[in-house]
């Protein structure tokens, strides 16, 4: 097999709140990297301390990429971002740099890495319409009618997942074809430009991950999360959106259940202990996910530094 001569990129793949951020800005002030989020909350404006944002000095330190592209009542979809982290990602190479593609959306890596079955794109039209009927009749009716003509679909996204649902929906109304069939074709994206290396940094003790997890929401309510939350709800564009919480930016880890606690849903003490098990469901999704990639090597980021810069080291030669 001849050697592979594309230039090296790194994937910094790994739950909420396990260190990625800090290490990528370790790498690219060492190494003349530049940082690629993978992660579908920071495309968002507004969404900042608790989204766990870069911040000015962190983006002093190394320049980032994909942040802040849509609105918070806008939508952007992973084919949206396979195009704009790979055009990141060719520009990066071109000035002889080294991308630090870093986040844990693992729809999002899969994307830009392995590239997305066709499928029809988003229309603003027919989305509207599946939107105007949600309004009516409920996401779970909506969920119930995909069932109807894609079961393998609706098996795989819950009842109250409304981006998925009118994704799904959308997707049979604009061709007859089930999402579900589109899904099982091969991706038709070009080979991607660099050669990469998966790692992925994540605490084998749950219970340290966990801990991490309500340390840091607790540091984000004392930044002013709240305050944050307020501020997107006064947007007269949010204020004035019927479903404000069907939106995929509201619908981030966190927010949603801030915007629950300032309707007066709930109480402070249940308003934390909801974030922080809504951000544990997340991790947990995450690990499945990254469980999935085979060619992956996992590094506990507190005790493996040194073996996590060797394989690095290896790989940059």
């Amino acid at each position: 097999m001849p050697a592979d001569t594309r230039p090296a990129a790194i994937a910094l793949m790994g739950p909420t709140a396990s260190g990625k951020t800090a290490l990528a800005l370790d790498w690219a002030g060492r190494l003349g990297g530049e940082i690629v989020s993978v992660d579908s909350a920071l495309v968002y404006r507004g969404l900042d301390i608790g989204a766990a944002k870069p911040d000015a000095a962190e983006r002093a330190r190394a320049p980032h990429h994909i942040l802040d592209l849509r609105d918070p009542w806008q939508t952007y979809s992973a084919a949206e971002f396979a195009h704009d982290a790979r055009c990141a990602v060719e520009d990066i190479l071109a000035r002889g740099r080294l991308p630090i593609l870093a986040g844990g959306t693992g729809l999002y890596f899969s994307a830009l890495l392995e590239g997305l079955s066709p499928m029809p794109q988003a229309d603003p039209g027919t989305r509207a319409a599946i939107a105007r009927e949600a309004a009516e009749l409920g996401w779970p009716a909506l969920h119930a009618r995909l069932a109807t003509f894609d079961p393998e679909a609706a098996a795989r996204i819950k009842p109250g997942d409304p981006q998925r649902i009118q994704r799904a929906l959308e997707v049979h109304r604009l061709s007859g074809i089930p999402i579900s069939a589109w899904q099982r074709q091969p991706p038709a994206s070009p080979r991607f430009p660099a050669r990469v290396l998966k790692l992925v940094v994540a605490p084998p003790d749950r219970a340290v991950l966990h801990a991490r997890i309500a340390s840091r929401f607790d540091a984000m309510l004392d930044g002013g999360f709240l305050d944050e939350v307020h501020g997107l709800r006064a947007l007269p564009q949010l204020a004035a959106h019927p479903a404000p919480l069907d939106l995929p930016a509201i619908r981030a880890v966190g927010y949603r259940q801030a915007w629950a606690h300032l309707d007066g849903l709930t109480d402070a003490a249940t308003f934390r202990a909801h974030a922080i098990a809504a951000t544990r469901q997340l991790a947990k999704r995450q690990l499945t996910w990254l469980r999935g990639q085979l060619d992956a090597r996992w590094f506990d980021p507190a005790r493996e530094r040194a073996r996590l810069d060797d394989a690095l080291a290896r790989f940059l030669g």
